[in-house]
C-alpha cells in the first residue's frame, strides 16, 4: 500500500503522486500538446491505477471538455475508482476561444458540464483554476462554497491563486487545497505562498514537477527542438537556448542521484518537490501506459538530506554566475 497524505482540511487521504491529464486534452486547442491518442491516455490512466495512484487531476478546459470525456472513460467499470479533481473558471466559445469566467452562473453551468462529461453525481475536489478576473474572486468562491453545500462538488480549492486572493477567499469559507506550479525550475511559489497554505492547513498539490516533461530523462535537445507547433512547450523558453542546455545539464545530476536507487531522472524531481513539508502531493502528467515506470517509483522514493543539498548546490551555483553576469 502507497503512503497517503490527507489533503487539508478534507477527508481525503491520497497517494503522493496523481494522474495529470492536461495532455489527455489532445490538440486544436491554445495550450494542447500535440496530438494524442484516447486510447493511450485510458491505458496510462488504468496503468497508474493498478500501480497503487488513487487520484486524477483534469479540468474542463483540457482539450475544452475532452480531457475529462477521457477520463471518464477509463475509470469506467472500475471496482475501485480514483478520486476525481477538476477545475473551472476557463470557458471557451463556438471557435474555440478560451476566455476567463469567475461569474456565478458560469461556474454552475461549468459544474454541470464537468459532472456530465465526468459521468459522476459529485466531483471529489473542485478548483478555480486561475483567479481571472481577479475582481470576481468572491462571486467565484461564493459559488463554489454553494455547489459544496448542495454536494454538487465534496470539497473546494483553487489554483494559481497567491496568497493575497487565498486569503481573500477565506474569508467566505475554507480552502481544501492550492495547486500551484512547483519544480526544481520553478520554485517562486516557496517564498510565501506554499508557507502560507501550510500555515493555514490548505493542502497543495503541485503541479508540472517535471516541468512538463523537461526533467523527466527523456527530453534531449533534438526533441525539444522538433516540439510540433501545435505542442505550447515549443514556445516555453525553457525547452529554448540559452535555457535548454543548462536545463538538461540539471537533468544529468538528477539521472546521477536516481542511478544510486535505480530511479529516473523525473522520478527524482517529483521527489524533490515532495521533500517540502508544505506539499502533500504532486500532480504528474502521463500520455502513454510505458510512463508510468519512468514516474511511479515517486509514490514512496524519498531523497536522503546530502542528496537534497547536492541538488539545491545546482541551483545555487547557478544563482552565483548569473550575479556574476549581472555585475
Amino acid at each position: 500500500m502507497s503512503e497517503t497524505k490527507k489533503l487539508g482540511n478534507s477527508d481525503l487521504e491520497i497517494t503522493r503522486i496523481g494522474v495529470g491529464a492536461w495532455a489527455m486534452g489532445g490538440s486544436g486547442w491554445a495550450f494542447g500538446w500535440g496530438q494524442q491518442d484516447d486510447q493511450d491516455s485510458i491505458n496510462a490512466i488504468r496503468a497508474a491505477i493498478d500501480a497503487g495512484i488513487n487520484w486524477i487531476d483534469t479540468a474542463a478546459v483540457y482539450g475544452l471538455g475532452h480531457s475529462e470525456e477521457v477520463v471518464a472513460e477509463a475509470i469506467r467499470g472500475l471496482s475501485h475508482k480514483p478520486y476525481l479533481f477538476s477545475k473551472c473558471e476557463r470557458r471557451w466559445d463556438e471557435n474555440r476561444k478560451i476566455f476567463p469566467s469567475l461569474k456565478a452562473e458560469s461556474i454552475r453551468q461549468e459544474c454541470e458540464d464537468s459532472l456530465r462529461r465526468l459521468r459522476v453525481d459529485s466531483i471529489d475536489l473542485y478548483q478555480i483554476h486561475w483567479p481571472d478576473p481577479d475582481a470576481d474572486i468572491e462571486e467565484g468562491w461564493t459559488e463554489m462554497a454553494r455547489l459544496q453545500q448542495q454536494g454538487k462538488v465534496r470539497w473546494i480549492g483553487v489554483s494559481n491563486f497567491n496568497a493575497a486572493q487565498m486569503e481573500r477567499a477565506m474569508k467566505i469559507a475554507p480552502i481544501t487545497s492550492l495547486q500551484p506550479p512547483y519544480s526544481l525550475l520553478a520554485r517562486d511559489v516557496e517564498r510565501e505562498i506554499l508557507p502560507f497554505a501550510q500555515r493555514h492547513n490548505v493542502g497543495a498539490i503541485v503541479y508540472s514537477p517535471m516541468r512538463s516533461g523537461l526533467l523527466s530523462g527523456k527530453m534531449t535537445k533534438e526533441r525539444a527542438q522538433k516540439l510540433p507547433d501545435d505542442d505550447w512547450r515549443s514556445r516555453n523558453p525553457d525547452f529554448q537556448e540559452p535555457k535548454l542546455s543548462r536545463n538538461l545539464e540539471l537533468v544529468e545530476l538528477l539521472r546521477r542521484i536516481g542511478e544510486r536507487h535505480g530511479r529516473a531522472p523525473g522520478e527524482v524531481a517529483i521527489a524533490w518537490t515532495l521533500a517540502n513539508p508544505a506539499v502533500t502531493a504532486a500532480i504528474v502528467g502521463m500520455r502513454r501506459a510505458d510512463q508510468v515506470p519512468g514516474v511511479i517509483g515517486a509514490l514512496d522514493f524519498r531523497l536522503a538530506a546530502q542528496e537534497i543539498r547536492e541538488i539545491e548546490s545546482f541551483g545555487s551555483s547557478e544563482n552565483k554566475s548569473a550575479a556574476r553576469t549581472a555585475q
